[in-house]
């Protein structure tokens, strides 16, 4: 189990983390959000190492992370980290190798990920030779080679198509059946709805939402009515508990302020024409996201 206890990070002056407090247990995807700025970036360097803690307690199955543990964390950056004159091959034993692998180990397992991710082909080619979404794929394997206990994913899809983005995400589900604890961060809302089970929003440094997915999206009261037929945007407007009507190519989305206001938007539909669709959904993490966060700056 991955611990972060009480952690709190200066950089001179600047309070970058803010008394961060969460824990991820094997077989885990937790997802770490945040605008940029949140301090991200800073709380993944503390875990891996890189950077000290000014206050708190870091510990990957009890132990604190030095470099007896380190060998066994995978990190993939949301920066390009390549050697790009380097070949794909060059450059994955260089990682290897810094994690302590023997170079047979590392390209026995090199010509498995390759074969995964459909680029066998491009073993002795050199990374700057490679497109952006080839590049992500190296990257990627580089993190996985030494098969992690502890992974850390920072905006893992960048560049990739849809049909890359779901190869991705079958590997990682591997990994995560494989029993490894998963940090999982991305600006795309809809794929950490997917994959994480746990997750905290920072703002400042400042944990502002945590918990399970599941609960956070119960605890939230505001639900979304979706409805297609004749109605009238400003009708349905006025009618009370409604927060926001709005009209997409096909529907109409009603934001209301909790359930008890469904029966009331109920009674105006069933007075109208030609109406097929009428069905109450959770919001969507984005839409809680962006309100919590809003939240915390006007405060």
């Amino acid at each position: 189990m991955l611990k972060v206890e009480h952690v709190t990070k200066y950089y001179g002056d600047f309070l970058a983390v803010d008394d961060l407090s969460f824990t991820v247990k094997e077989g885990e995807i937790f997802g770490l959000l945040g605008v940029n700025g949140a301090g991200k970036t800073t709380t993944f360097r503390m875990i891996i190492g890189l950077l000290d803690k000014t206050k708190g307690e870091i510990t990957l199955n009890g132990k604190n992370i030095d470099y007896s543990v380190t060998d066994s964390i995978g990190f993939l950056t949301e920066e390009r980290s390549l050697l790009t004159k380097l070949t794909v091959k060059e450059q994955v034993i260089y990682y290897g190798i810094l994690k302590g692998m023997k170079e047979e180990e590392i390209l026995a397992k090199l010509d498995e990920l390759l074969a995964k991710f459909n680029i066998s082909e491009y073993k002795n080619r050199k990374i700057k030779e490679l497109s952006k979404g080839n590049q992500q794929k190296i990257q990627f394997i580089t993190a996985i080679i030494n098969d992690p206990k502890l992974l850390i994913l920072d905006e893992p899809f960048s560049g990739l198509d849809p049909i890359n983005v779901e190869l991705f995400m079958n590997v990682i589900k591997e990994y995560k059946e494989k029993g490894s604890m998963i940090i999982f961060s991305s600006h795309r809302m809809e794929h950490v709805e997917l994959f994480c089970e746990k997750l905290v929003v920072l703002v400042n440094g400042r944990s502002v939402l945590s918990g399970k997915i599941k609960d956070i999206k119960k605890e939230y009261r505001k639900k979304n009515i979706i409805i297609n037929g004749d109605v009238k945007k400003e009708e349905l407007a006025a009618i009370k508990g409604v927060v926001n009507v709005t009209k997409t190519a096909n529907d109409y989305i009603v934001k209301i302020e909790d359930e008890s206001y469904v029966d009331q938007v109920f009674n105006y539909v069933k007075k109208c024409s030609n109406i097929t669709k009428f069905t109450v959904e959770e919001p969507s993490l984005n839409e809680i996201f962006i309100s919590k966060v809003g939240e915390s700056y006007e405060g």
